[in-house]
């Protein structure tokens, strides 16, 4: 899949969290800022997702949908609960069931996890969901719409 650049004031891939991240520290979502999208672009998804949370699934952290492609930053704390968002883009509820950014919180003791933060560019402006929609039902209507993906990966462990 093509990629775009995406960076961060918060964090870095390969690059612990801070504790403002985490869900002990107050699960605030970090900076985030992306450029080089393709010029087709006519939208964006949010994602951050943990792949090695000890779940058959994985977890999702967060969600924001219907981003419009003329917005290429979120400011830090833009994932709080209640936040309101751009050109009606919205937040679905993320695994711990509320809609906001959900800091990591992985089991004290078990190996470093990852946190993939990813902006999808959509080929369309909006997709078929709403705020009721799961993570998961946002990212399979994603995956048939995105045009390339900019992704950052730090890791977080509790320490046991």
């Amino acid at each position: 899949m093509p990629s775009f650049t995406l960076t961060s004031l918060d964090v870095a891939t390969d690059i612990q969290l801070p504790h403002a991240q985490t869900a002990a520290g107050g699960s605030v979502s970090p900076q985030l800022a992306w450029t080089g999208f393709p010029a087709a672009t006519k939208g964006f998804v949010v994602t951050c997702f943990d792949p090695d949370a000890p779940t058959p699934a994985g977890f999702w952290h967060w969600t924001i949908a219907n981003l419009p492609a003329s917005v290429t930053e979120l400011a830090q704390g833009a994932g709080a609960a209640g936040a309101v968002l751009p050109g009606g883009a919205f937040q679905v509820k993320n695994d711990a069931g509320t809609l906001a950014y959900y800091g990591a919180a992985p089991p004290a003791g078990d190996r470093p996890h990852r946190y993939y933060f990813a902006v999808h560019a959509l080929d369309v402006p909006t997709l078929p969901v709403d705020a009721a929609a799961t993570p998961t039902v946002v990212a399979f209507n994603t995956l048939f719409h995105t045009l390339a993906r900019a992704i950052l990966v730090p890791t977080y462990q509790t320490r046991g």
